[in-house]
């Protein structure tokens, strides 16, 4: 049980004196995990604090209550679309419980979209895609250094064997060959996911961590002032590049990605403005991604992968991404009962 590998950070950064952090909104209430924390603690893909450190899945209960009774619609087959503003996007809306204990995601299939303009450009970005059919699987790269405090000397990411295994189980529904370790390099990923219609990746998410090291190695202001945005994927180094893929350099790219999902730690965070996060989801919308699956907060290893496995399980039978999504959650509610284990999920854009 102590044992549990999360998907996140466990280590708050530590700043110097005076040292602003304007390009890291981290800090939201929601929690966070396969993320980045301390090598001594492991990391986050951690139940054993999970209960004391998700106060919001305890204390939405009367809104969840007057949610239920005055928004949503009483036909269980038709789904909701949730538009948030602010802080309502890290609601975890598919873990709002009505009066009797009963879970949104049990009555509803569930949609999020930052906007109905975004929702349309997401449709247009379906219907021009031409994508080769190519799936990308990539789990558990062979990690990059990272320094967690302020003039500390970098040190690996934890291997997430989670992600590993979801990967490989993953490809074989998908009939491909997930990238793992050695192989999972940047410059390899970038190079196929123009060519992808599915893009998984399966490692770590980073926040403030990410500005952080870049101003501990003394990198450019230059590259600190291109990411606008927190946020990164860790990937493989090689000698063309630091095995951090960019919410800058994510942007940049031009994909025709039918399904993106980023099984990492608060993907679906970043910089909290009137219109939305914008963050990792953000960028992937804006370089061509119809569709993408983001987390909430730190995402706990070995049900991630339960979950993941069973929402690709699911769509080649259904491929209404939401439902499979759905019905994702409800099989691993089953064995996996609190919130934290299943719904830091949700889906952005497209359903199908």
């Amino acid at each position: 049980m102590g044992g549990t590998t999360r998907r996140g950070d466990q280590l708050s950064p530590q700043f110097p004196p005076n040292r602003s952090r304007r390009r890291c909104p981290g800090k939201f209430s929601l929690p966070k995990s396969r993320g980045v924390g301390g090598a001594r603690t492991g990391y986050c893909r951690h139940r054993a604090a999970r209960r004391h450190s998700h106060p919001r899945l305890t204390t939405t209960v009367p809104t969840g209550d007057r949610t239920d009774r005055r928004f949503t619609p009483p036909n269980p087959d038709d789904r909701v679309i949730f538009i948030p503003q602010g802080a309502l996007f890290l609601v975890p809306f598919p873990a709002l419980p009505d009066g009797t204990g009963t879970y949104l995601i049990e009555k509803h299939t569930i949609q999020t979209a930052p906007s109905i303009q975004v929702l349309e450009l997401t449709r247009q970005a379906k219907e021009r895609g031409n994508a080769t059919g190519e799936a990308l699987v990539v789990g558990n790269p062979a990690m990059p250094e990272i320094a967690l405090q302020w003039d500390a000397t970098p040190q690996r990411l934890s291997p997430l064997p989670g992600a590993e295994g979801e990967a490989v189980e993953i490809a074989r529904i998908l009939e491909t060959e997930p990238l793992l370790g050695d192989r999972a390099t940047e410059t390899a990923i970038v190079e196929r996911m123009s060519r992808a219609q599915t893009i998984h990746l399966a490692t770590h998410g980073l926040l403030d961590e990410l500005v952080l090291h870049l101003e501990t190695q003394g990198r450019s202001p230059a590259r600190l002032e291109a990411l606008n945005f927190p946020g990164a994927l860790a990937l493989t180094p090689s000698a063309t590049d630091d095995g951090l893929l960019t919410t800058a350099e994510i942007a940049q790219l031009d994909l025709h990605a039918e399904l993106v999902v980023l099984s990492a730690c608060d993907t679906g965070r970043g910089e909290l403005t009137g219109d939305g996060v914008v963050g990792l989801a953000r960028s992937f919308g804006a370089a061509g991604a119809s569709s993408i699956v983001v987390s909430l907060w730190q995402v706990p290893d070995a049900p991630t992968a339960l979950l993941m496995t069973e929402f690709y399980r699911n769509l080649q039978e259904n491929p209404d991404r939401a439902r499979a999504l759905r019905q994702a959650m409800l099989t691993i509610k089953q064995t996996h009962p609190h919130p934290a284990d299943w719904a830091a999920f949700t889906l952005i854009g497209e359903t199908d």
